[in-house]
């Protein structure tokens, strides 16, 4: 399976709430999934995920992995699907609701975003449970002893 990996440093540790630091590396230029990671914009993200308590320490350098499927699902959802229900809605508003006015019919397309919105807010903890990093620690149990 295919990985989008990141080198990061814990900034925050909450339990089993972990927040990473990614940072941009140079190597993103080279990376195939580029062009869907918002990580390559920036120069610095921060990502919250869960991790065994006591497996890693603040300051720790890590590996925040994700599957490139998992990237291809969130561009469908936030950038894919979005497209398709302006088009979709505007078509419909000329077509049938209101022909020949594009000022109403681009509203009408805008404001399908709204209920989308909203639909993936109440579905952020679900989607939180499918989009799911792995956190690997790049040092070793010994670096970790000292």
């Amino acid at each position: 399976m295919d990985k989008i990996s990141h080198i990061g440093i814990v900034e925050e540790i909450k339990g089993q709430a972990v927040q990473v630091r990614i940072q941009q590396a140079s190597a993103c230029d080279l990376c195939h999934a580029k062009s869907i990671c918002s990580s390559a914009d920036t120069k610095e993200k921060f990502i919250e995920l869960k991790a065994p308590v006591g497996s890693v320490a603040v300051g720790d350098k890590v590996m925040v992995e994700g599957s490139a499927s998992m990237g291809m699902k969130a561009v469908f959802l936030a950038y894919v699907l979005p497209l398709i229900l302006l088009v979709l809605a505007m078509v419909i508003c000329l077509a049938w609701i209101a022909p020949g006015n594009e000022l109403l019919a681009a509203l009408a397309s805008l404001a399908t975003l709204i209920p989308y919105a909203l639909i993936i807010y109440a579905l952020r903890h679900k989607l939180t449970r499918e989009f799911r990093f792995e956190l690997r620690s790049l040092l070793s149990h010994e670096e970790r002893q000292e």
